[in-house]
């Protein structure tokens, strides 16, 4: 006989990894949705075989605020560089890539309690609605940008420092992947200040891109790049004029 796994979960932690959103950046909610949360979230560590739920939602909530301090600089972050935001409301009600890094920070903060499956569940949930996939693992500093989104894969044990900004389609991930290779970084780290556009790949856990660096659209990077370096992936485009609307 088949084993039975609790797959009808997927349900309670998208809603308790919304309620945690919602009640994370309004006091009232919080307040009135505390309790739901922790016994939710009881149950869900009760359903996967986790002992000890009360002590880590205890050390859970402690952590709580610290999570808001840094959500609120990754949103003024994005109000500073994307010329399209016209208020700080509008970041926190209606862009994808804080929306993606709020759970990320709630996920990574049970993530640091050993707490695995569940942080995977949330990091899934928000995957599926912004279609950026950061693992609860990978260490994201302060003042983290994200603009567009989509496509954006960071794996976990991606390091990435304070003032980091990342375009859509790029990939943090590992040059191999091998069961064998799970304790070991697999992934690259990003030093400060740097920014890497849109569809840029670069793998491998011993790659490290200098602070204050640029890495420039498409680029397929495999070695570290030194601080203050620009990197850029050249092609040649033609352009030539049409005659009687018929190319030239």
């Amino acid at each position: 006989m088949n084993k039975s796994y609790n797959v009808c979960l997927k349900d309670t932690v998208k809603t308790f990894t919304k309620r945690l959103f919602y009640a994370l950046f309004d006091e009232e909610q919080a307040k009135d949705r505390k309790p739901y949360l922790k016994k939710t979230f009881l149950k869900i560590l009760k359903k996967l075989s986790i002992e000890d739920g009360e002590n880590l939602w205890e050390q859970f909530e402690t952590q709580l605020p610290e999570v808001r301090r840094k959500l609120d600089l990754d949103a003024i972050a994005f109000e500073c560089n994307d010329p399209a935001s016209h208020s700080l409301e509008e970041i926190y009600l209606a862009y994808p890539g804080f929306h993606a890094i709020s759970v990320y920070r709630l996920s990574h903060a049970l993530y640091k309690l050993d707490i695995h499956i569940l942080p995977r569940m949330m990091s899934e949930y928000i995957h599926g609605i912004t279609g950026i996939d950061i693992h609860p693992g990978a260490t994201i500093g302060e003042s983290f940008y994200i603009d567009h989104g989509t496509g954006i894969v960071i794996g976990e044990s991606s390091i990435i420092e304070k003032n980091v900004k990342i375009y859509q389609g790029v990939t943090l991930g590992g040059l191999q992947v091998s069961k064998d290779l799970a304790s070991t970084k697999r992934h690259p780290t990003i030093e400060e200040n740097v920014t890497i556009y849109a569809n840029a790949t670069i793998l491998g856990g011993d790659i490290v891109i200098g602070k204050n660096s640029i890495i420039g659209a498409n680029v397929w990077i495999t070695q570290s790049v030194p601080e203050d370096s620009l990197v850029t992936y050249q092609t040649e485009i033609k352009i030539r004029p049409r005659k009687n609307g018929i190319r030239a």
